[in-house]
This record gives C-alpha cells, sequence and structure tokens, in this order.
C-alpha cells in the first residue's frame, strides 16, 4: 500500500510511518502549496490513499466527484503529538489492513468509512 501525505499531516508522523516500512509521498517536501484538487489527482494517478486532517476533501471527492485514488484516510483528531497521530495511523492499519477504495475518518471514538466510487474510464 502506497501512502501520500497532504501538506497538514505532522512532520515526525510522517517520518514515523517511513522508519516502520510505509511509502510515504509527502506533499510538503515534493508539491509544497499545489491545491486539493491536484492533491486528489496525484493520489488517483499513483494509486496512494491520502492522509490528511483537510475536511475539505470529503466536499471534493464526494459531491464533484473528484478521482480518489486507492483511497483517503481523514483525521478529525486533536492529536496530543505528532507521534500520536503516527500510532492512530499503525492502529487503524492493523485493525483494517485494506484501506483501499474507502473515505476513512478517524476520530478520537471511532472510525466511519464509506466506499468510494471507482473511477469511471472515459
Amino acid at each position: 500500500m502506497k501512502f501520500l501525505a497532504d501538506e497538514n499531516f505532522p512532520r515526525q508522523a510522517l517520518e514515523a510511518l517511513r522508519e516502520a516500512g510505509w511509502g510515504v509521498f509527502s506533499v510538503a517536501e515534493e508539491c509544497p502549496g499545489i491545491p486539493d484538487e491536484e492533491v486528489a489527482a496525484l493520489c488517483a494517478s499513483e494509486q496512494r490513499i491520502l492522509l490528511t486532517f483537510d475536511k475539505d476533501f470529503g466536499e471534493l471527492i464526494f459531491r464533484w466527484g473528484l478521482p480518489a485514488g486507492s483511497g483517503v484516510v481523514l483525521f478529525r483528531i486533536t492529536p496530543e503529538s505528532p507521534e500520536h497521530v503516527a500510532d492512530v495511523a499503525f492502529a487503524l492499519l492493523k485493525s483494517h489492513p485494506d484501506l483501499g477504495g474507502s473515505f476513512w475518518v478517524v476520530t478520537r471514538d471511532h472510525i466511519r468509512v464509506r466506499p468510494l466510487k471507482p473511477v469511471s474510464g472515459g
């Protein structure tokens, strides 16, 4: 599974995921400042799962039909530390090893999941 960390994803959490062997592309490192639409398109073209704190992706993906790539994990938590974000991501992957094809919303108390519509060929 490949991931894409949005610009708002904590750097220390990104580094912890990489140290654990996750393949994570970082918007902040590689293409800072690109619009959310380009982030979604990058996820789709590279089949990556987006890791983000940006609630706008729900509307972009579902309302406007932008490509979602392999999936989205929206963190709706107030992290105690960057390491806490990594811990939450590790726990999510451990409990749900296949995050692909879905929009995940992670809150302090629960996880919601909604299937994504497949991108149709044009």
